[in-house]
């Protein structure tokens, strides 16, 4: 569609200077390139992006440590009660639904930010359009387009591109602003390039921070009662701890005091059975001493028992002299079953002989 109405306007002003006495005269202007090249606007923008980097650099922050409180409540969930956990889950939404307001506040359709851009650039477009206004009634422009614009442009010759002529003239205009008024551009330098927010913007402003405040105060107040509980559960943490120590160490006293008596009691049988043994003692020497005379004149009487080396071997004898006669009974009725068999076999052999001289006998006959 566009490009149907610029080819018709096109066939349209040709057809016009073909009628007219004079030739039409276009020019046309590229809004991008005069913005880059004015310096009120480059600076303005670059004190712009360094606030949009600030805003983003706070609501990076700002989320940043509300992550970080989830993970430290994911964390402590297990220690703490439903009320305590649904309490800090709500805190960190509402802190979150802020950040998140704020960030549109200054990010949105309607922020701060499309709100500051356009009233940066409205008095460069102004001075854009003095400008152009000037050169082409002095130049006697017909037409004047934009070629950063909508309008679509196939082809346009640089000779026809009056856009240095554009910064010129702002150039030059603004050169005489300054020399005229000087005190009025002090001013303005002592001030920010961007203008604040209107003041519906402010109020809604206040009106959040008293809202953020009022808050603060009472999430201030539940922390507090919060650090109170978990104080008061420590104490009480410590002193049970405490009455544990003083029972452990009342059965540890106990303990050594039991071992000590028992000491007390084994060393007193110790020394009862001492005595005991010294007198039983003294009274076996007695007795020795009196029986000495009587044991010596009987000892010679008296046959010395065998000890236990000298029954063994008595034993390890007996056992070898029945071994032997064991072995010379096999050896005894092995001859004796040799000499039998023996005896068979020459009867056999005698009766062999019979037999045969019998056997001839007859045979002779």
């Amino acid at each position: 569609m566009k490009f149907k109405v610029l080819f018709l306007l096109i066939i349209g002003l040709l057809s016009f200077n073909a009628n007219a006495q004079r030739g039409v005269r276009i020019g046309y202007i590229d809004t991008e390139y005069i913005l880059q090249n004015v310096p009120e606007y480059k600076e303005a923008t670059t004190q712009l992006d360094k606030k949009v980097q600030n805003w983003k650099s706070e609501i990076e922050t700002k989320l940043n440590a509300i992550e970080q409180k989830k993970k430290e409540l994911d964390n402590e969930s297990v220690l703490l009660t439903k009320e305590l956990y649904d309490e800090r889950f709500e805190d960190i939404t509402f802190e979150e639904a802020e950040v998140l307001d704020y960030q549109q506040k200054r990010f949105g359709p309607n922020g701060d930010l499309m709100i500051q851009k356009r009233q940066l650039i409205e008095p460069i477009q102004d001075q854009i359009f003095a400008a152009v206004q000037e050169i082409a009634e002095t130049k006697k422009y017909d037409f004047v387009f934009d070629k950063s614009a909508d309008v679509v442009m196939l082809y346009s010759a640089e000779r026809y591109d009056i856009s240095e002529q554009v910064l010129r003239t702002i150039t030059r205009t603004s050169k005489r602003s300054q020399a005229k008024n000087k005190k009025e551009r002090k001013e303005l330098e002592e001030e920010e390039v961007v203008p604040e927010v209107s003041q519906a913007k402010d109020d809604r402003q206040k009106a959040l921070d008293e809202r953020k405040a009022a808050r603060e105060a009472e999430l201030a107040a539940k922390r507090a009662e919060r650090e109170k509980a978990i104080e008061d559960r420590r104490i009480a943490q410590e002193e049970l701890k405490e009455a544990r120590r003083a029972e452990a160490e009342a059965r540890r006293q106990k303990a050594e005091d039991a071992r000590e008596n028992k000491t007390e009691t084994e060393e007193k049988a110790k020394t009862v059975a001492t005595d005991s043994t010294s007198k039983v003692v003294s009274k076996i020497k007695t007795d020795s001493t009196i029986a000495k005379g009587s044991v010596v004149k009987d000892s010679t009487s008296i046959k010395k028992p065998k000890t236990a080396a000298e029954i063994a071997e008595a034993k390890r004898l007996k056992k070898l002299e029945e071994r032997a006669a064991r072995q010379k009974a096999l050896e005894d009725r092995k001859a004796k079953i040799i000499e039998q068999r023996k005896k068979a076999r020459e009867a056999r052999e005698e009766q062999v002989r019979i037999n045969d001289s019998i056997a001839k006998a007859k045979k002779n006959d």
